[in-house]
C-alpha cells in the first residue's frame, strides 16, 4: 500500500505542474493573436494605400 500512496503523491505533483503550464500557452496565444492583428492591419493599410495610388483623381 505504501507504493500506491507514493504514486498518488506523484500524481498530485504532476497535476500542479499541469496547472502552471496551462497558463503559459494562454499568454502565447494572446501574443500570437496580437501579432496576427498587427500583420492584418499592416496588410489592410498596404491594400488601402494601393487603392489610393491606383485611384484616378482626374474624374
Amino acid at each position: 500500500m505504501a507504493e500506491k500512496e507514493d504514486i498518488q503523491i506523484e500524481d498530485d505533483f504532476i497535476a500542479e505542474d499541469d496547472d502552471e503550464s496551462g497558463e503559459a500557452p494562454v499568454e502565447v496565444a494572446k501574443t500570437n493573436l496580437t501579432k496576427r492583428r498587427i500583420i492584418d492591419n499592416l496588410l489592410e493599410e498596404r491594400r488601402l494605400q494601393k487603392q489610393l495610388n491606383d485611384f484616378d483623381f482626374d474624374l
